[in-house]
């Protein structure tokens, strides 16, 4: 069903790195106009060069609240109005927690967590305007299911759950779904901390093959439908949900 977007105005964070570039390149195959948050530059604008007229590039430092505000001012002026917030910026960080730095804590919850917080406060107005909408959260398996060495990033996960499903019930009068994206292991460069960490990509293949049932990692083509669909009219009657993108690895 091609055209599932047409017409929709989309806002979406962390559109340069592999999961993010899909899915704004899959938001615009299906009708979509978009505004591009990130804060590299250079290679935001890019990224914007090669989808073409129906993007455009704002940058913004998601774990300011200025900045992130400014974004959706820029990009609902831009679009003339709001459809869709899909927050996919994102950080890794790894290691022991006994070992952890507290920057690299706070610097997880800051973009992992709290950013979905700014963006949420000032796109709401705008999506009532609208008189429907849908925010997509960025969430990780690891926010369902920690592991060692991932529990501050897991713990910053977890947060993105939880406040999908409250902010979910708090926006339904409003016809606003809120819904998260749980992907495990994906081929792309944003793991590579947690490879760093395993020992390296052959001990990662290693654990791969025994804990994922699927055998083997996805790839970001794989979680770009799920964005399309929770843009899309068709789950109009989806909200409150944190999806897992994962193998089979969680299936309670």
């Amino acid at each position: 069903m091609a055209g599932r977007l047409t017409g929709k105005r989309i806002i979406i964070t962390g559109a340069i790195g592999n999961i993010g570039k899909e899915a704004a390149r899959s938001f615009i195959a299906e009708g979509a106009r978009i505004v591009i948050g990130d804060l590299a530059e250079e290679a935001g604008r890019a990224v914007v060069a090669e989808l073409g007229d129906a993007a455009h590039f704002v940058q913004v430092d998601v774990t300011s609240e200025a900045s992130v505000a400014n974004l959706i001012a820029r990009g609902v002026e831009w679009l003339g109005g709001l459809d869709v917030l899909a927050q996919n910026a994102g950080l890794q960080r790894s290691g022991p927690i006994a070992s952890f730095e507290q920057a690299d804590w706070d610097a997880l919850f800051a973009v992992n967590a709290r950013a979905h917080f700014f963006g949420a406060k000032h796109a709401i107005p705008h999506l009532r305007q609208s008189g429907k909408g849908s925010i997509i959260n960025m969430s990780s398996l690891a926010g369902k299911r920690g592991g060692p060495g991932l529990v501050a990033y897991s713990a910053s996960k977890g947060a993105v759950v939880a406040f999908t499903a409250a902010l979910a019930l708090e926006l339904a009068p409003d016809n606003i779904r809120v819904n998260a994206i749980c992907p495990g292991w994906v081929d792309t460069a944003f793991n590579q901390p947690a490879i760093d960490y395993m020992g390296g990509a052959d001990a990662q293949q290693q654990k791969i093959a025994a804990l994922v049932p699927l055998g083997r990692q996805a790839r970001s083509d794989e979680i770009a439908p799920l964005f399309v669909y929770l843009a899309a009219d068709e789950s109009a009657y989806v909200t409150a949900q944190s999806f897992s993108i994962d193998g089979g690895v969680y299936n309670g």
